[in-house]
């Protein structure tokens, strides 16, 4: 079992649910992002800059980061985490490399 955080941007969030549910099945830990998706709710510039700190402690926890780079899109909040999880030295895969993770 390896403990994989998620990572990509919102617009592929449709994917890394699906991915998240694979990575599960196969008997992995799987963390994944926190969007603001109710309407409803107000989320301050504070609680989004807490839901980034959460992002990059589950990135610390993990052995590998997933990068959801559909059509090979990789955006700004992806690629700080990427390189942090490199100074980590975390595994980094990648959506387009279509690798099944054990």
């Amino acid at each position: 079992m390896k403990i994989i955080t998620i990572c990509g941007s919102l617009k592929f969030q449709t994917e890394m649910m699906i991915e998240s549910q694979k990575l599960a099945l196969q008997g992995n830990c799987i963390f994944t992002p926190v969007y603001p998706i109710l309407d409803n709710i107000v989320i301050t510039k504070e609680q989004l800059q807490l839901l980034k700190e959460e992002h990059f402690k589950k990135i610390e926890l993990s052995d590998v980061i997933y990068v959801i780079n559909k059509d090979n899109y990789i955006g700004e909040s992806t690629k700080l985490e990427i390189e942090y999880a490199k100074f980590l030295n975390k595994e980094i895969i990648y959506y387009t490399d279509l690798v099944d993770i054990k």
